[in-house]
């Protein structure tokens, strides 16, 4: 059985039914890491060994009914930002590069009582900051469908990890579209959850009101999957919010009959990629023709999301990230030699480039004269997007879109020009605005087989009914099953 090409709920039912053991599928995917990540750079630190007898662990607990799910045995790549007990978590910085949670984060608890298997710890952009993946202080990771491209970011590591075949299933976060553009530029499926359906705690935060993690699969249904173990209340986590049971069966059904999408007009107006445009357009026609009604509405509020976004989100993040300063953990310069040095050097050193400039940024909307021009009108422009986007959904079941203006870009094309990096991000910022759920799958492919994305959008804890109709397209559309490596 070629495993590297089969899903995680396909893998988990190969398990149960026998056919295969959880070693002989956690080696092959180890193996494939060890022959190929060289390529891509989708790991930060991969745990081999650890890997290797917590699989036989759970072979034992398998036999023995301790593990029953559908996940039980399936290998899993967690985001290099999530803390897991005795794994370094560097956030892809050089300030943590050799920092070791001595705790699990709280997703990782809930995937180890599932009976998966942990590989290893996927790179990112650092601290979560960036578009491309490129901003790591490991490296880039590439794009499998081009390894010119970026993968999105700043989830890039677990999105071509699951291209690649490198892993089946990973964990992600999504703070302004972190999960969603980068399943979009490689091909794969990711879900935003709704703000407090998940867990944050040992989540390092870039911007704790916005950040969100979620599950990355091949497929909408493997999704559903990884997202009905890691969803709920959670007591060490204000933030978390009790909601009603992830109902699995709802969320695969595959049904969006009589159900009524709405595509913001701002969407596919100025500045989107013809191709893509064509993409979004054929997508709602497939939705039509699968028993949805589909129709276009003005959202003006639109034009607020990317600067309400990145006050907030820098705001938060110089908050965040002022525990770093060289004493109580993580990088402490050698040629710090008094306290003011310590902290001075320490961070100057430890952070890159992208995370100073927002530390910056975030200082300076925050600043005495100009905390209310900005930091405070910020806050006034996310709850008038916050007031359109449920004002919609009271008209609409979901709302339909692009997830990126363009298809993946070329490795190098947007840092050098962080303005159009932030840009980008126009169709997804505006969901962690507003707290929602957002779904991302593939919808088709440009002229250089280049992946095209769409995002659905849904309305609080309604998960299920986003991910059924993601199931619904993927049914009928094969998008989802093409492979860089066919």
């Amino acid at each position: 059985m070629n495993f590297l090409k089969m899903g995680a709920l396909e893998i988990g039912r190969a398990i149960r039914e026998k056919q295969a053991s959880v070693r002989e599928v956690t080696e092959c995917f180890l193996d494939a890491i060890e022959k190929e990540d060289s390529i891509y750079h989708c790991y930060n630190t991969v745990c081999r060994e650890e890997a290797l007898q917590r699989a036989d662990e759970v072979q034992k607990g398998i036999d023995e009914g301790k593990y029953t799910g559908p996940l039980a045995g399936v290998p899993v790549g967690i985001k290099d930002n999530i803390c897991t007990k005795g794994v370094k978590t560097t956030c892809s910085s050089k300030i943590l590069e050799n920092f070791v949670p001595p705790y699990n984060a709280t997703v990782v608890e809930r995937l180890l009582d599932a009976g998966l298997v942990f590989l290893g710890k996927l790179n990112m952009d650092e601290f979560a900051m960036g578009s491309t993946t490129e901003t790591s202080a490991t490296g880039v990771t590439h794009n499998p469908w081009n390894l010119d491209c970026v993968p999105g970011g700043s989830s890039g590591g677990a999105a071509a990890a699951v291209a690649a075949e490198l892993a089946p299933i990973t964990l992600g976060s999504d703070t302004g579209g972190s999960i969603r553009q980068p399943a979009s530029f490689c091909g794969i499926s990711g879900l935003k959850p709704t703000y407090g359906a998940v867990s944050r705690y040992g989540l390092i935060a870039y911007a704790s009101s916005l950040d969100q993690i979620g599950p990355m699969a091949k497929s909408a249904e493997d999704c559903a999957a990884l997202f009905s173990v890691i969803e709920g209340k959670d007591e060490k986590d204000g933030t978390s919010m009790p909601n009603p049971p992830f109902d699995f069966a709802e969320a695969t059904k595959g049904d969006v009959k009589g159900k009524k999408i709405g595509i913001p007009e701002e969407y596919i107006g100025e500045g989107i990629a013809p191709e893509v445009k064509d993409g979004i357009l054929k997508a709602a026609e497939q939705f039509k023709a699968l028993g949805a009604e589909v129709e276009f509405f003005p959202m003006p509020s639109v034009k607020y999301a990317i600067p309400a976004y990145y006050i907030i989100a820098c705001a938060e993040a110089c908050s965040n990230l002022s525990r770093y300063d060289g004493i109580k953990y993580g990088y402490k310069s050698p040629e710090a030699h008094d306290l003011m040095s310590v902290y001075v050097k320490s961070r100057s050193e430890g952070f890159g480039m992208e995370v100073k400039r927002r530390i910056m940024l975030g200082n300076f909307v925050l600043s005495s004269g100009y905390y209310d021009a900005y930091y405070n009108k910020a806050l006034k422009a996310k709850k008038i997007i916050q007031d359109a986007c449920f004002k919609a959904l009271e008209t609409y079941d979901f709302l339909l879109g692009p997830v990126a203006p363009t298809t993946a870009l070329k490795i190098g094309e947007s840092l050098s020009d962080p303005l159009k990096m932030y840009l980008g991000d126009i169709y997804t910022v505006m969901i962690n605005l507003a707290g929602l759920p957002s779904m991302a799958i593939p919808c088709g492919f440009d002229a250089q087989n280049m992946p095209i994305g769409m995002q659905l959008i849904g309305k609080p804890y309604k998960e299920a009914e986003i991910l059924s109709a993601a199931c619904a397209y993927q049914n009928v559309t094969d998008f989802h099953k093409k492979s860089p490596k066919n």
